[in-house]
């Protein structure tokens, strides 16, 4: 295979632009010699070390969703060592789940799989090849784009039949932004989330987002203190048992089998319905019976308020199938119609090719949200003008992305929700972190503990409560550590 270019950061490609995120609206390069006059603040940091490996688990039981089936999950798991302007040293951590069937569907789940394995080798070279120093927020505006070149440089030495995509890349890199964000925390003994205003960052958010952010900073939008609780949306894979009849085997491992037997153990009062699309009879049979059932566990428990998301996973032909298996639902139950919270990615994520596939009327039912088709502020802008009217922020498509969203969202009025992309152990208390901040947030999906619990056994006892719910929620008070919480200061993760 030819070998990769990885291209050299500096403060160089500061002044040449190579900096500017495709977050960003149009920014003026900097002039020339004005590196000359950007000098380290105590509050900068620069990475000095990062390292990068894999672990693999295999799932108690497939998880289908989008027509895919998932069996296994490799995890990316990053080291990051910073140091601070006035020469403080800290160890970040950052994990996520290379979820390859998700991120990267054109190409078999091996082709993807190895792709992005490969794909996080050259980031971390690329990672530590940046010599530029500012907030986390400053390093992604340099990485990102690098990342996005490796990504394709990549892709054509591999000669993968499709190129890699930039959700692909964000997972990826998801990692290294996490460790990023961690470390930077650490260093001043602080929550990640307490490093969003003006006393740490160097720019205000219409560095990012444009001039309506001008003189806006992330801690007007994100707070630092976390929820008590978060409710959970439990995954109902679309080739998950939802009855005893649906079983082909019992597993006889202690966790539940069947939905009615997961909000017995859980007390679940939020339910994700997985859905294939493309037949509206077992789409529509499947909403209907997950109502039948939650109905009748409900009753048992006398619980009244519940609630339903649908998501399809671009699997919907197009939006009149939509609008018709919502019709049906609603003339079949109207009250399980009424519990429906939101539908997330109906159609494509391809939003620029499938501008016929407009969200205008079906977001006049319930809320509609772009999940897979949102990467940065172009495809949220995009998704708003075609009648979305919410967003999915997620920590695999990375920290930093994840709070401009959060941020912009807010802005204009859009429906929160996090998802999560069967993320176990430090990339699910990541993504907690973010479920229990962001103002709105309908809640949060946490499905690992569902279908690959044992990769999330050494954390469960260090965080209670969180991998293991109870009354459908997760505990998410407690994530007030330094960072984002789940490994503490001073203490490299083994």
């Amino acid at each position: 295979m030819p070998a990769i270019t990885r291209p050299r950061l500096s403060r160089r490609h500061l002044i040449g632009g190579l900096c500017l995120s495709p977050l960003a609206l149009a920014v003026p390069r900097l002039a020339a010699g004005a590196a000359a006059l950007r000098v380290a603040r105590p509050t900068d940091i620069r990475i000095v070390e990062i390292t990068h490996a894999f672990e693999g688990h295999t799932y108690r039981a497939p998880y289908m969703f989008g027509g895919r089936s998932v069996d296994r999950v490799t995890i990316l798991n990053v080291q990051c060592r910073v140091r601070t302007g006035d020469g403080r040293e800290s160890w970040g951590f950052g994990s996520m789940t290379l979820g390859n069937a998700w991120a990267f569907p054109k190409v078999s789940q091996e082709a993807g799989l190895g792709a992005m394995m490969a794909l996080a080798e050259v980031c971390r070279g690329v990672t530590a090849d940046c010599d530029d120093e500012g907030h986390p927020l400053d390093l992604w505006r340099v990485l990102e784009p690098a990342y996005l070149q490796a990504a394709a440089t990549l892709g054509r030495a591999r000669s993968l039949p499709a190129p890699i995509p930039k959700l692909c890349t964000l997972v990826v890199a998801s990692a290294f932004d996490a460790a990023i964000h961690d470390a930077y925390g650490k260093a001043f003994g602080l929550s990640s989330y307490a490093t969003y205003s003006r006393a740490h960052m160097r720019h205000d958010l219409s560095r990012d987002l444009g001039p309506a952010f001008a003189g806006e900073y992330l801690d007007r939008y994100v707070p630092v203190q976390p929820r008590a609780t978060t409710p959970v949306f439990h995954s109902v894979g679309a080739s998950d048992a939802i009855e005893p009849a649906d079983l082909k085997t019992r597993l006889d491992d202690g966790l539940p089998n069947t939905l009615a037997e997961w909000i017995a153990r859980d007390g679940l009062t939020h339910f994700k319905i997985k859905l294939n699309g493309g037949n509206a009879a077992q789409d529509f049979d499947r909403i209907t019976r997950i109502d039948r059932v939650a109905r009748e566990a409900m009753g048992a428990r006398r619980v009244t308020d519940w609630n339903y998301l649908l998501d399809f996973n671009e699997g919907c032909p197009d939006v009149g199938y939509l609008l018709d298996l919502l019709g049906k639902v609603r003339q079949a139950t109207p009250d399980g119609f009424r519990r429906i919270k939101y539908v997330e990615q109906p159609t494509s994520r391809d939003l620029a090719t499938d501008r016929a596939n407009v969200m205008h009327e079906a977001s006049k039912l319930l809320p509609v949200v772009v999940d897979e088709g949102l990467v940065d502020l172009e495809t949220l802008l995009l998704a708003r003008e075609m009648g979305y009217t919410g967003v999915a922020l997620k920590a695999c498509k990375g920290q930093s992305g994840a709070m401009l969203m959060a941020a912009a969202a807010q802005k204009y009025g859009m429906f929160l929700c996090v998802q999560d992309l069967t993320c176990p152990g430090a990339s699910l208390i990541h993504s907690a972190g973010i479920a229990a901040r962001v103002p709105g947030n309908a809640g949060i999906e946490a499905n690992a503990r569902q279908f690959v619990p044992a990769a999330s056994a050494a954390w469960d006892a260090r965080f209670p409560g969180l991998f293991t719910i109870r009354e459908g929620a997760m505990r998410t008070g407690q994530l007030t550590g330094p960072g984002l919480s789940a490994v503490p200061a001073g203490a490299r993760q083994a």
